[in-house]
């Protein structure tokens, strides 16, 4: 095959509008130790405090959460709402663009259980 041939079937490819593969800025923002965990404990029970968080990933250090908290709300996958009471309260959820990954985790589970043992 030549190089003409390749970039033919290349540029074929569904692309973003800046002509990379819409795969990779989603890999990026799910990357981390611990964010697919945060947002699958999300899934199950929604809001969260983050003492509730840390409990459920254990040995997740207050720093690491804290970062995959920050980058998940960042992306917009999930909310943080602070209540003015004491002592401070803070809750997380997903948002809507967070719940919107649900049928694609479901679809990797399913190719999970079908393919690893």
């Amino acid at each position: 095959m030549t190089y003409e041939e390749f970039a033919e079937k290349v540029s074929s490819v569904i692309l973003t509008e800046r002509g990379n593969c819409p795969v990779t800025p989603v890999i990026q923002m799910l990357q981390g130790k611990w964010k697919l965990q945060i947002l699958y404990e999300l899934c199950i029970k929604s809001p969260m405090r983050f003492g509730e968080l840390k409990k459920m990933l254990k040995p997740i250090t207050n720093a690491a959460l804290t970062n995959a908290l920050k980058e998940l709300e960042t992306n917009e996958l999930i909310q943080r709402i602070q209540y003015n009471e004491m002592p401070l309260r803070v809750e997380y959820s997903l948002t809507e663009k967070g719940r919107d990954l649900l049928p694609v985790f479901y679809a990797i589970s399913q190719w999970g259980l079908k393919y690893i043992p």
